[in-house]
């Protein structure tokens, strides 16, 4: 008998966003032998939230929960791939559609007006407030309430350290080159650096050394308020990758870097009690 997760899900849209286009040779594509994975919808906010499941198939008990939050780009293939590659883990990863409201990645095909037009319209608030109707989702679900973690990518790596201050019941999270400093907005009024003392869950961030996106200087910043606030958060940062060093799809790729942070963010959400299922 299915479960009910297994009855909602319907196949995924496949394919990257345009403006990601053409893709590297080094792109990476996870099956799903031993997992089931599709689209659900999710309510949450007055709303239908899309998102994308990957979970093991052979699993009858409550499974560990990871939120996965989108790069810029929305939740195209390779977030639902990295979100593949988590269930093969023993997880339930599940990506929700945060732009949804504003708009869709993959009608823009340059990046400074997907920023302009879409991504700037996101109020962090409703990115929140949405991830948290996810993950009480996924524990309805056959995910485990008292197993949650999060990870993001880029635009997804600063919510995540925004999540980490948000939500009491995370046990664990992994930032991958999120922003840490900004400018405040009515959309983005705080930013990591500003919520460090809030952390209530663990984080580790990921950066790269020649991330022109995101100086050092503001590493080093983030490390001091971190140290301030006794925060419980590490941040490791690569010598040699630029940003995006995880987007095997993208020039950034940087393999070396990219395979010893996703055996760190295993290793963090193990050492803080988020082991997935054998």
């Amino acid at each position: 008998m299915k479960t009910e997760q297994e009855m909602t899900l319907k196949p995924a849209q496949g394919g990257f966003a345009p403006v990601v286009l053409p893709l590297a040779t080094s792109t990476i594509q996870t099956d799903e032998r031993d997992i089931h994975s599709g689209e659900t919808t999710i309510p949450s906010q007055g709303d239908g939230l899309p998102a994308y499941i990957a979970k093991p198939a052979d699993h009858s008990g409550p499974l560990p929960v990871v939120l996965v939050v989108q790069e810029i780009f929305g939740v195209h293939e390779h977030i639902q791939d990295l979100c593949r590659r988590l269930a093969k883990q023993g997880y339930l990863a599940i990506a929700p559609e945060l732009y949804f409201r504003q708009g869709d990645a993959r009608d823009y095909s340059d990046i400074s007006d997907l920023l302009q037009k879409l991504v700037s319209q996101v109020p962090d608030r409703q990115v929140l407030t949405d991830l948290d109707h996810a993950a009480h989702w996924a524990t309805r679900h056959g995910g485990d309430a008292n197993k949650l973690a999060i990870t993001g990518f880029c635009w997804g790596g600063r919510i995540t350290w925004l999540y980490a201050a948000h939500n009491p019941q995370l046990k664990a999270a992994v930032a991958w080159y999120g922003k840490l400093v900004g400018e405040k907005t009515l959309n983005s009024p705080k930013h990591p650096v500003d919520i460090a003392t809030h952390l209530s869950a663990p984080v580790l961030g990921l950066y790269g050394g020649q991330d022109s996106s995101i100086p050092l200087t503001t590493v080093e910043h983030m490390r001091q308020a971190i140290r301030a606030a006794n925060a419980d958060a590490e941040i490791v940062v690569y010598p040699e990758a630029g940003h995006a060093f995880n987007a095997d799809y993208r020039p950034s790729y940087h393999a070396e870097a990219a395979t010893d942070g996703w055996q760190r963010m295993l290793s963090w959400f193990i050492q803080h009690g988020v082991v997935g299922v054998k």
